[in-house]
């Protein structure tokens, strides 16, 4: 049995890849993929980040609110305390420690007791009479809170005003 091969075009054989080709979009490929794994690693960041503020505000807008669910009757007298003209806390001018080491409300994997543990939050209220004519109180509470990833401290802040009676 005779088997004969068909001459192969010079041209054909010259067709193909060589080493720095093929090296060349390697180097693309890793850049590529460095960028785009880059890019999960800070929406993932970002998204903690949010996550964590959101849940600050939260005591923040706690710490507001229960100043401005106490009674205040300015024109009823001076008496402080539950069940008095008086009852916002703290006193206007004077700053009110409303809890610290709260546990951020976020998910998490582990136990948020151990000494490890970096999701906390720390709360400050405050009032002012920034009028007395006519009567208005501005509340403060000021959540604080880290960062684990950076170390930085951040804060958020509410802010609310009030009259009497309201």
């Amino acid at each position: 049995m005779l088997v004969r091969f068909a001459p192969t075009d010079k041209r054909l054989a010259t067709n193909a890849f060589t080493l720095p080709d093929v090296l060349m979009a390697f180097v693309i490929l890793v850049i590529v993929m460095t960028g785009l794994m880059y890019g999960y690693v800070q929406a993932n960041r970002m998204a903690e980040w949010s996550c964590m503020s959101l849940a600050a505000q939260s005591y923040a807008s706690q710490g507001a609110e229960q100043l401005r669910a106490g009674d205040w009757r300015p024109r009823d007298g001076t008496n402080t305390g539950p069940d008095s003209p008086w009852e916002i806390w703290p006193i206007p001018g004077t700053v009110t420690n409303c809890g610290t080491n709260y546990i951020l409300d976020i998910p998490i994997k582990g136990s948020p007791s151990s000494s490890d543990f970096a999701f906390f939050v720390t709360n400050y209220v405050f009032c002012t009479e920034p009028s007395t004519n006519p009567p208005v109180l501005e509340f403060y509470s000021v959540a604080y809170w880290v960062f684990p990833l950076t170390g930085q401290l951040n804060s958020n802040i509410v802010v609310l005003q009030r009259a009497p009676d309201q």
